[in-house]
Protein backbone atom coordinates (compact mmCIF):
# COMPACT_ATOMS: atom_id res chain seq x y z
CA UNK A 1 0.00 0.00 0.00
CA UNK A 2 1.34 3.46 -0.92
CA UNK A 3 1.03 5.46 2.30
CA UNK A 4 2.23 8.64 0.56
CA UNK A 5 -0.92 8.79 -1.59
CA UNK A 6 -3.54 7.73 0.95
CA UNK A 7 -3.79 7.80 4.71
CA UNK A 8 -5.93 5.51 6.83
CA UNK A 9 -7.06 6.75 10.22
CA UNK A 10 -8.94 4.53 12.66
CA UNK A 11 -11.31 5.67 15.38
CA UNK A 12 -12.43 2.45 16.98
CA UNK A 13 -14.49 0.52 14.40
CA UNK A 14 -14.65 3.52 12.00
CA UNK A 15 -11.82 3.90 9.49
CA UNK A 16 -11.30 6.95 7.26
CA UNK A 17 -9.42 6.49 4.01
CA UNK A 18 -8.02 9.90 3.04
CA UNK A 19 -6.98 10.63 -0.54
CA UNK A 20 -3.71 12.50 -0.06
CA UNK A 21 -2.67 14.27 -3.27
CA UNK A 22 -3.84 17.74 -2.22
CA UNK A 23 -1.56 19.64 -4.60
CA UNK A 24 -3.51 18.17 -7.56
CA UNK A 25 -6.89 18.15 -5.79
CA UNK A 26 -6.62 14.38 -5.23
CA UNK A 27 -6.82 13.68 -8.97
CA UNK A 28 -6.43 10.05 -9.99
CA UNK A 29 -3.39 8.60 -11.63
CA UNK A 30 -2.43 4.93 -11.84
CA UNK A 31 -0.59 5.13 -8.52
CA UNK A 32 -3.47 6.68 -6.55
CA UNK A 33 -5.92 4.22 -8.11
CA UNK A 34 -3.73 1.33 -6.96
CA UNK A 35 -3.32 2.81 -3.49
CA UNK A 36 -7.08 3.30 -3.03
CA UNK A 37 -7.80 -0.26 -4.20
CA UNK A 38 -5.17 -1.70 -1.86
CA UNK A 39 -6.43 0.44 1.02
CA UNK A 40 -10.03 -0.67 0.54
CA UNK A 41 -9.00 -4.31 0.39
CA UNK A 42 -7.02 -3.95 3.59
CA UNK A 43 -10.04 -2.41 5.32
CA UNK A 44 -12.27 -5.19 3.96
CA UNK A 45 -9.97 -7.76 5.56
CA UNK A 46 -9.68 -5.92 8.89
CA UNK A 47 -12.28 -7.43 11.21
CA UNK A 48 -11.93 -4.47 13.57
CA UNK A 49 -13.31 -2.06 10.93
CA UNK A 50 -17.09 -1.88 10.56
CA UNK A 51 -17.60 1.46 8.76
CA UNK A 52 -15.39 3.07 6.09
CA UNK A 53 -15.35 6.82 5.40
CA UNK A 54 -13.85 8.11 2.14
CA UNK A 55 -12.45 11.65 2.30
CA UNK A 56 -9.96 13.97 0.59
CA UNK A 57 -7.14 16.10 1.98
CA UNK A 58 -6.77 19.72 0.95
CA UNK A 59 -9.26 21.90 -0.90
CA UNK A 60 -11.07 19.16 -2.84
CA UNK A 61 -12.56 15.73 -2.39
CA UNK A 62 -11.34 14.52 -5.80
CA UNK A 63 -11.01 16.41 -9.08
CA UNK A 64 -11.29 13.26 -11.23
CA UNK A 65 -8.58 11.98 -13.53
CA UNK A 66 -5.13 13.55 -13.51
CA UNK A 67 -4.91 15.00 -17.02
CA UNK A 68 -1.16 14.37 -17.23
CA UNK A 69 -1.94 10.69 -16.63
CA UNK A 70 -4.69 10.69 -19.25
CA UNK A 71 -2.38 12.45 -21.69
CA UNK A 72 0.06 9.55 -21.29
CA UNK A 73 -2.77 7.07 -21.79
CA UNK A 74 -3.69 8.70 -25.12
CA UNK A 75 -0.38 7.49 -26.50
CA UNK A 76 -0.81 3.93 -25.26
CA UNK A 77 -2.08 0.97 -27.26
CA UNK A 78 -5.69 -0.17 -27.03
CA UNK A 79 -4.60 -3.15 -24.91
CA UNK A 80 -2.68 -0.89 -22.51
CA UNK A 81 -5.64 1.50 -22.28
CA UNK A 82 -8.01 -1.38 -21.57
CA UNK A 83 -5.75 -2.66 -18.79
CA UNK A 84 -5.51 0.81 -17.27
CA UNK A 85 -9.27 1.39 -17.51
CA UNK A 86 -9.71 -2.00 -15.88
CA UNK A 87 -7.74 -0.88 -12.85
CA UNK A 88 -9.96 2.20 -12.48
CA UNK A 89 -13.08 0.07 -12.86
CA UNK A 90 -11.76 -2.41 -10.29
CA UNK A 91 -11.20 0.41 -7.78
CA UNK A 92 -14.79 1.60 -8.19
CA UNK A 93 -16.17 -1.94 -8.01
CA UNK A 94 -14.14 -2.67 -4.87
CA UNK A 95 -15.58 0.44 -3.23
CA UNK A 96 -19.15 -0.28 -4.33
CA UNK A 97 -19.05 -3.94 -3.28
CA UNK A 98 -17.25 -3.50 0.04
CA UNK A 99 -19.11 -5.63 2.59
CA UNK A 100 -18.96 -2.77 5.11
CA UNK A 101 -21.00 0.45 4.90
CA UNK A 102 -19.20 3.34 3.21
CA UNK A 103 -19.69 7.08 3.68
CA UNK A 104 -18.39 9.74 1.29
CA UNK A 105 -17.29 12.87 3.17
CA UNK A 106 -17.42 15.45 0.38
CA UNK A 107 -16.03 18.97 0.37
CA UNK A 108 -14.84 21.16 -2.48
CA UNK A 109 -14.76 19.67 -5.95
CA UNK A 110 -15.87 16.10 -6.65
CA UNK A 111 -15.68 16.03 -10.44
CA UNK A 112 -15.78 13.26 -13.05
CA UNK A 113 -14.17 10.28 -11.29
CA UNK A 114 -14.70 12.13 -8.01
CA UNK A 115 -18.44 12.13 -8.70
CA UNK A 116 -18.06 8.41 -9.41
CA UNK A 117 -16.47 7.82 -6.02
CA UNK A 118 -19.37 9.62 -4.33
CA UNK A 119 -21.92 7.56 -6.25
CA UNK A 120 -20.12 4.30 -5.45
CA UNK A 121 -20.36 4.93 -1.70
CA UNK A 122 -23.44 3.82 0.22
CA UNK A 123 -24.03 7.20 1.84
CA UNK A 124 -22.80 10.66 0.87
CA UNK A 125 -22.66 13.77 3.05
CA UNK A 126 -21.47 17.01 1.47
CA UNK A 127 -20.67 20.52 2.54
CA UNK A 128 -22.91 23.25 1.14
CA UNK A 129 -20.09 24.47 -1.11
CA UNK A 130 -19.21 21.11 -2.66
CA UNK A 131 -19.53 20.79 -6.43
CA UNK A 132 -19.96 17.82 -8.72
CA UNK A 133 -20.12 17.08 -12.43
CA UNK A 134 -19.59 14.51 -15.15
CA UNK A 135 -17.41 16.88 -17.14
CA UNK A 136 -15.68 14.30 -19.35
CA UNK A 137 -17.31 15.36 -22.64
CA UNK A 138 -15.61 18.74 -22.42
CA UNK A 139 -12.29 16.94 -22.75
CA UNK A 140 -13.42 14.61 -25.51
CA UNK A 141 -13.97 11.74 -23.05
CA UNK A 142 -16.99 9.81 -21.74
CA UNK A 143 -18.02 8.99 -18.13
CA UNK A 144 -17.92 5.28 -18.89
CA UNK A 145 -16.38 3.56 -15.86
CA UNK A 146 -18.28 5.77 -13.41
CA UNK A 147 -21.49 5.53 -15.44
CA UNK A 148 -23.11 2.52 -13.73
CA UNK A 149 -22.67 4.06 -10.28
CA UNK A 150 -23.84 7.55 -11.23
CA UNK A 151 -26.88 6.25 -13.10
CA UNK A 152 -27.74 4.03 -10.15
CA UNK A 153 -27.57 7.11 -7.90
CA UNK A 154 -29.38 9.76 -9.96
CA UNK A 155 -31.30 7.78 -12.58
CA UNK A 156 -31.00 7.56 -16.34
CA UNK A 157 -32.97 10.71 -17.11
CA UNK A 158 -30.81 13.01 -14.99
CA UNK A 159 -27.67 11.25 -16.21
CA UNK A 160 -28.77 11.91 -19.80
CA UNK A 161 -28.60 15.65 -19.16
CA UNK A 162 -25.44 15.85 -17.11
CA UNK A 163 -23.41 13.28 -19.07
CA UNK A 164 -24.16 15.21 -22.26
CA UNK A 165 -23.90 18.79 -20.98
CA UNK A 166 -20.93 18.42 -18.62
CA UNK A 167 -22.51 21.10 -16.42
CA UNK A 168 -21.27 21.63 -12.89
CA UNK A 169 -23.75 20.43 -10.27
CA UNK A 170 -23.86 22.48 -7.10
CA UNK A 171 -24.49 20.90 -3.71
CA UNK A 172 -28.21 21.68 -3.61
CA UNK A 173 -28.77 20.17 -7.04
CA UNK A 174 -26.73 17.13 -6.01
CA UNK A 175 -29.07 16.72 -3.04
CA UNK A 176 -32.14 17.03 -5.26
CA UNK A 177 -30.72 14.43 -7.64
CA UNK A 178 -30.01 12.00 -4.76
CA UNK A 179 -26.30 12.04 -5.56
CA UNK A 180 -25.80 13.06 -1.92
CA UNK A 181 -28.05 12.31 1.02
CA UNK A 182 -27.39 15.32 3.21
CA UNK A 183 -25.84 18.81 3.16
CA UNK A 184 -24.28 20.68 6.04
CA UNK A 185 -21.84 23.49 6.66
CA UNK A 186 -18.14 22.75 6.36
CA UNK A 187 -17.82 23.07 10.13
CA UNK A 188 -20.51 20.44 10.66
CA UNK A 189 -19.21 17.92 8.15
CA UNK A 190 -17.12 15.75 10.46
CA UNK A 191 -19.81 15.69 13.14
CA UNK A 192 -22.50 14.63 10.67
CA UNK A 193 -20.31 11.87 9.23
CA UNK A 194 -19.53 10.66 12.75
CA UNK A 195 -23.22 10.67 13.65
CA UNK A 196 -24.14 8.57 10.60
CA UNK A 197 -21.27 6.19 11.34
CA UNK A 198 -22.62 5.69 14.86
CA UNK A 199 -26.07 4.95 13.44
CA UNK A 200 -24.54 2.32 11.16
CA UNK A 201 -22.71 0.73 14.08
CA UNK A 202 -26.08 0.06 15.72
CA UNK A 203 -26.81 -2.51 12.99
CA UNK A 204 -25.31 -5.98 12.94
CA UNK A 205 -22.40 -6.47 10.52
CA UNK A 206 -24.12 -9.43 8.84
CA UNK A 207 -27.39 -7.52 8.44
CA UNK A 208 -25.64 -4.48 7.01
CA UNK A 209 -23.85 -6.65 4.45
CA UNK A 210 -27.12 -8.40 3.61
CA UNK A 211 -28.83 -5.02 3.10
CA UNK A 212 -26.11 -3.97 0.66
CA UNK A 213 -26.56 -7.22 -1.24
CA UNK A 214 -30.34 -6.73 -1.25
CA UNK A 215 -30.08 -3.27 -2.82
CA UNK A 216 -27.63 -4.59 -5.41
CA UNK A 217 -29.96 -7.47 -6.25
CA UNK A 218 -32.91 -5.13 -6.72
CA UNK A 219 -31.04 -2.61 -8.87
CA UNK A 220 -31.99 -2.75 -12.53
CA UNK A 221 -28.42 -2.74 -13.86
CA UNK A 222 -26.29 -5.24 -11.89
CA UNK A 223 -22.53 -4.69 -11.89
CA UNK A 224 -21.81 -7.77 -13.99
CA UNK A 225 -18.32 -8.52 -15.35
CA UNK A 226 -19.73 -7.93 -18.84
CA UNK A 227 -20.96 -4.45 -17.89
CA UNK A 228 -17.62 -3.52 -16.30
CA UNK A 229 -15.72 -4.78 -19.36
CA UNK A 230 -17.97 -2.74 -21.63
CA UNK A 231 -17.35 0.47 -19.67
CA UNK A 232 -13.59 -0.16 -19.79
CA UNK A 233 -13.67 -0.60 -23.56
CA UNK A 234 -15.68 2.60 -24.02
CA UNK A 235 -13.30 4.77 -21.99
CA UNK A 236 -10.23 3.16 -23.58
CA UNK A 237 -11.53 4.00 -27.06
CA UNK A 238 -12.37 7.57 -26.01
CA UNK A 239 -8.97 8.17 -24.40
CA UNK A 240 -7.11 7.20 -27.55
CA UNK A 241 -9.38 9.25 -29.82
CA UNK A 242 -8.59 12.50 -31.59
CA UNK A 243 -11.11 14.50 -29.54
CA UNK A 244 -9.55 13.41 -26.26
CA UNK A 245 -6.07 14.35 -27.47
CA UNK A 246 -7.39 17.76 -28.54
CA UNK A 247 -9.40 18.33 -25.36
CA UNK A 248 -6.54 17.48 -23.03
CA UNK A 249 -4.04 19.48 -25.11
CA UNK A 250 -6.39 22.47 -25.00
CA UNK A 251 -6.60 22.18 -21.22
CA UNK A 252 -2.82 22.30 -20.84
CA UNK A 253 -2.54 25.08 -23.44
CA UNK A 254 -5.22 27.06 -21.58
CA UNK A 255 -7.25 27.51 -24.76
CA UNK A 256 -10.63 26.42 -26.06
CA UNK A 257 -10.76 23.04 -27.79
CA UNK A 258 -11.26 23.07 -31.53
CA UNK A 259 -14.87 21.92 -31.34
CA UNK A 260 -16.13 24.88 -29.34
CA UNK A 261 -16.09 28.65 -29.65
CA UNK A 262 -17.38 29.36 -26.17
CA UNK A 263 -16.72 28.08 -22.69
CA UNK A 264 -13.65 26.34 -21.29
CA UNK A 265 -13.61 22.76 -20.03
Amino acid sequence: MNDTLIQIERDGPVATLWLDRPTVHNAFDEHLIGAITDGLRALEDDARVRVVVLAGRGKSFCAGGDLAWMQRMAGFSEAENLADAGRLAEMLRTLAELSKPTIARVHGAALAGGTGLVAACDIAVASEHASFGTTEVRLGLVPATIGPYVIRAIGARAAQRYFLSGERIDAREALRLNLVHELCTADELDARVASIAQALLAGSPDALHACKQLVAALTNQPLSPQLIDDTCRRIAIARAGADAREGIAAFFDKRKPAWTTEGTP
